[in-house]
């Protein structure tokens, strides 16, 4: 029978911090396994050893054929079921065949240190990910744990939400944790930006001050809060209407087509704050208004597609919801393209303020057989009038609604 391989995390201070069973792990494995730099502390051991470096499928590989023969432990940094080694391994055996002896991950590390308390935290890797994305994930959260790399390095992190209005956030910059040149710092984010001597092993925590009130978790942004050219904007209370008829999920990808100043994909971008928005606009004017108006938001996980619709969306993923604001005379063919291109079960909604648009919309849907809904929303808002109030109705809107159907649905 295969021996269970033994999965050992391990941290910055080597064999000194492993507890007497992961010790006991290394003493009675016959093949040890780990990165150069978790070997390296085991100068001693006198079996085989496999270097995990590069590509790893050959190595874990021959990991699992060896444990038919003997007993195997692999050294992981930390937890190695976080962002670790665990998850490759688990592909290739079921459960019962390994057993994980974690050890604190440098997010514990760094909430220690730092003196907080982190089981209301929440936490994100950019490890090869890039920016994108980070602002609107942090709108909602009040403490947060990032794990850096040489790109999106913790300077670079601070412009980016400088840039992206989230300036009063408070920032603590661990590095070297559980090493003798450890360093903690609390530091403002115009004071990270330009921050020169840093550690390569690093993890920033990012905290909301004490007492800021928490968004809301349906953005519902004033018309008045968006650029636009002549207050070109579509309406706050159609604006809701359309969001939750589009049925944004937190990691949704949605396509926002003839975006115009882009209020729809903003407002989409912070609800699918793990997810993306591709505004797709060909108006210069407007490109800019988009630009201005995302970062003014933190929303900056929008896409700026710069181009004509159906053309502009060939080379998009595929959505989970497309709202089509505008159309440029090509509703039928962007329709078509769109109930092709989503996911199963994605929704599609038309903003149809002529009753030409609005019949072909219908016709579009009709000609594909897909079912539809379509919902007047006939509004008015309050108004002064001689030192009275009134109601001035909004431009009426009709909203088309379809949703392709789900996998195995007939």
């Amino acid at each position: 029978m295969r021996r269970a391989i033994t999965v050992v995390g391990i941290g910055a201070d080597g064999c000194a911090g492993l507890t007497s069973r992961g010790a006991g792990a290394v003493a009675g494995a016959r093949v040890l396994a780990g990165g150069a730099r978790h070997l390296a502390y085991f100068p001693q051991f006198p079996g085989e050893r496999v270097v995990l470096a590069g590509d790893l499928d050959d190595a874990l590989d021959r990991l699992v054929a060896l444990a038919d023969e003997t007993t195997v432990c692999v050294l992981a940094s930390g937890d190695p079921l976080f962002f670790g080694i665990g998850a490759r391994l688990l592909r290739r055996l079921p459960p019962q065949d390994l057993e994980f002896l974690p050890h604190p991950t440098s997010v514990q590390w760094a909430f220690a240190r730092a003196g907080l308390p982190w089981d209301d935290a929440a936490w994100v890797s950019l490890h090869g990910r890039g920016l994108e994305g980070l602002a609107a994930r942090l709108r909602r959260q009040r403490k947060i744990a990032v794990l850096t790399d040489g790109h999106a390095s913790p300077p670079a992190i601070a412009r980016h939400l400088l840039d992206h209005g989230l300036g009063g956030l408070q920032a603590v910059l661990c590095e070297d944790l559980a090493r003798p040149r450890e360093r903690v710092r609390r530091l403002s984010l115009e004071a990270l930006s330009s921050l020169s001597d840093l550690a390569p092993l690093n993890v920033l925590l990012l905290l909301r001050p004490d007492g800021s009130p928490s968004p809301s978790l349906i953005p519902c942004l004033p018309d008045e809060a968006f650029e636009a050219r002549r207050g070109l904007v579509t309406k706050r209370e159609v604006r809701l209407l359309a969001l939750g008829a589009l049925g944004i999920s937190e990691e949704s990808v949605v396509w926002d087509v003839g975006a115009g100043a882009g209020s729809v994909a903003i407002e989409a971008a912070l609800l699918a704050s793990a997810g993306r928005c591709y505004a797709v606009e060909h108006d210069p004017e407007c490109l800019e208004y988009i630009r201005r108006n995302a970062r003014a938001h933190g929303a900056d996980n929008v896409r700026i597609v710069a181009g004509r619709a159906p053309a502009a969306l060939d080379p998009l993923e595929a959505p989970d919801a497309v709202f089509v604001g505008g159309s440029g005379g090509e509703l039928a063919a962007i329709l078509d393209l769109a109930l092709a291109r989503a996911r199963p079960g994605g929704h599609l909604v038309v903003s149809a303020v002529t009753l030409e648009t609005l019949e072909e919309a219908r016709r579009a849907f009709a000609r594909a057989g897909v079912g539809h809904e379509v919902l007047l929303a006939g509004l008015a808002r309050s108004a002064p009038i001689a030192g009275r109030t009134r109601l001035a109705p909004l431009s009426p809107v009709h909203l088309v609604t379809a949703r392709k159907a789900s996998r195995g649905t007939p």
